[in-house]
């Protein structure tokens, strides 16, 4: 087994925009949405430093952020 690790670049929105949609898929029934428990190591290793590498998610206004963010990420047209 490797040692060796990925490194992911996310902007600012990307980001944000994923920690809400983990947050949200970490909330449902899990074993409907992925049946290899081995998935959700990496998914909560990916949602915990999101959450950590944030700071908006503390915002009052998050709900905005968040959907600003959206509207950046969404393809126009």
């Amino acid at each position: 087994m490797s040692d060796s690790q990925v490194t992911i670049k996310l902007t600012n929105d990307e980001a944000l925009v994923l920690s809400h949609w983990l947050e949200e898929l970490q909330m449902t029934d899990l074993a409907r949405v992925v049946d290899d428990p081995a998935v959700w190591v990496p998914i909560h290793r990916i949602a915990g430093t999101l959450d950590k590498a944030l700071p908006d998610l503390f915002a009052p206004n998050y709900d905005q952020r968040l959907e600003a963010a959206r509207q950046r990420l969404r393809p126009e047209g």
